[in-house]
């Protein structure tokens, strides 16, 4: 009952109310990526939603746009500025997001929405991560976030599809709160950011 009829006007009122007492907070930190990435503050993205529909995703911007003498983008590590990597160990750069649980796309809690490169590699089993609405933050994020492997990360994402609850929603958003107070699990092992899961299947 909880998974059908309460958890979306759940997440309604709380993504409204979230948005409205951290509003300042969200135009200074709007205001200051601005000055350093010198242009748009947000970064906005394609990814799949429940059903595999496509959406636009809205986080902010922690790195810039500097690329190499070729045209290409310099390596992450070198475009994520401090202010970035600040906004991301507080995880503040995932709350614009709230804007899309208000539209529907996304839910507070469920698997993270990945590139839609990935919908064609994964197995029937990890499919399944789809019948739920994207998470601002989920089962897997709190067990290990990107300093997990892809396998690991798909596992938690459906065992909480099949075992969705009004309880383990709290003690997610408990462990997120947790999580983001001690700074852990933000980066993967030996990079800033999670490697591509398609280039790591490419690579086996």
């Amino acid at each position: 009952m909880y998974r059908i009829h309460f958890k979306r006007v759940l997440d309604f009122f709380v993504a409204l109310l979230g948005l409205l007492v951290l509003s300042p907070l969200l135009l200074i930190v709007a205001v200051c990526l601005t000055v350093v990435n010198k242009g748009n503050p947000f970064f906005v993205q394609v990814r799949p939603g429940k059903n595999e529909k496509l959406f636009n995703i809205l986080k902010f911007k922690t790195m810039t746009d500097e690329k190499d003498k070729e045209g290409n983008l310099l390596p992450d590590a070198k475009r994520l500025t401090k202010i970035g990597r600040f906004i991301r160990k507080t995880s503040l750069d995932e709350l614009p997001q709230l804007v899309n649980v208000l539209k529907g796309e996304m839910s507070l809690i469920g698997p993270r929405p990945l590139l839609p490169e990935y919908l064609s590699l994964y197995d029937k089993t990890q499919k399944k991560r789809h019948l739920v609405r994207p998470g601002i933050t989920g089962w897997a994020q709190v067990n290990g976030r990107n300093a997990i492997e892809w396998q690991q990360k798909f596992e938690y994402d459906v065992w909480y599809v099949e075992n969705i609850s009004f309880l383990l929603d709290l003690k997610i958003l408990w462990k997120t709160i947790r999580k983001v107070l001690i700074k852990e699990g933000i980066s993967a092992a030996g990079g800033s950011t999670m490697p591509r899961f398609d280039e790591l299947r490419k690579n086996k």
